[in-house]
């Protein structure tokens, strides 16, 4: 059952993000919710690999330089030409919705409210809770490459490591826990999690992370073969239902089948534990922090105002 917690996320609206509003695009662009879900149906329904592309985006777009769309810029030295993000996907359906939305819209809606939007729409779409996520960002005007490396959450952090990037964006040790839930979509590459292996005289993949659990182990490396480096072949994060938005990411988890070493260390510390143990037990409660920890994500360093732009193609600053 699909759930909207507005309420909860209301009470959870942090002040930073003030200027923005729920009803922002009720008179300028009241379709523009419809035409953003319905280009994330289309692409989904097309290939179910797309709602954990878009989530993925927004987190790699708000965890450097704020939700702005800086990640959508192409070009040299930009946040997406920074080898971080080579792996990144989902550009091309932000593309089309901001094209449908300029056709009945133009000059009105920013990229990254669209972004948001469409993970928000990502999420839903894959049986996860229906949130209701204020507008009103702007679209930011820097894109660098070398601000990509020292805000983002690399696959190998220890969760030290993660806090303190969360903790700079204004998120909480909670939030971490409950947005690592992302990875119950989406795939990764087999480099993404080498370093749990390595490989024998034989050119065999061999598991040195203990911590793995051996039979999900022998299965990566079926997948992966002797080509772990390589950026061609993907595995699901979630080896239980990985096109569904639920919490089977921690049951997995529990079961010592976490993907990452970001993910292994959630058992690691008593609270984490404590907090994988209740949604895993639990996914309406998930859902529920879910909703409040991704409005709290969306909201991070927003631009507004004068601080931004309307960009008139998400991929190129306006000039």
């Amino acid at each position: 059952m699909m759930l909207t917690y507005i309420m909860l996320l209301c009470l959870s609206y942090s002040a930073h993000s003030s200027e923005l509003a729920f009803d922002f695009y009720a008179a300028s662009c009241p379709m523009l919710e419809t035409m953003v879900k319905d280009t994330v149906r289309a692409a989904s329904s097309n290939d179910p690999r797309v709602p954990g592309r878009l989530l993925r985006l927004l987190f790699h777009d708000c965890f450097v330089e704020g939700c702005d769309g800086s990640v959508l810029v192409q070009g040299n030295d930009t946040e997406r030409s920074d080898p971080a993000n080579a792996s990144l996907g989902g550009f091309e359906v932000i593309e089309v919705a901001k094209n449908v939305v300029e056709m009945f819209c133009p000059d009105t809606v920013s990229c990254a409210d669209i972004l948001v939007l469409a993970a928000r729409d990502a999420v839903e779409f894959t049986g996860g809770p229906g949130i209701e996520v204020p507008t009103g960002r702007k679209d930011g005007k820097i894109s660098l490459a070398s601000n990509v490396r020292p805000n983002i959450v690399d696959t190998s952090f220890s969760l030290n490591q993660m806090k303190h990037i969360f903790s700079a964006k204004g998120l909480s040790f909670d939030d971490l826990v409950t947005l690592s839930g992302a990875h119950t979509i989406g795939s990764a590459h087999c480099s993404a999690f080498s370093e749990r292996f390595k490989l024998d005289s034989k050119g065999n993949l061999k598991l040195i992370d203990t911590s793995l659990d051996s039979t999900y182990a022998a299965e990566l490396t079926q997948q992966c073969g002797a080509s772990q480096a390589q950026t061609s072949i993907t595995v699901n994060n979630d080896p239980g239902t990985p096109f569904i938005f639920d919490n089977e990411y921690y049951q997995m988890l529990l079961a010592h089948k976490g993907l990452f070493e970001s993910d292994a260390v959630l058992l690691d510390n008593a609270k984490s534990l404590k907090k994988v143990e209740e949604f895993a037990n639990d996914k309406n409660r998930f859902f529920e922090n879910w909703a409040q920890a991704f409005l709290r994500l969306a909201s991070t360093d927003v631009k507004t105002g004068e601080d931004g732009e309307i960009r008139r193609s998400c991929s190129v600053i306006n000039g």
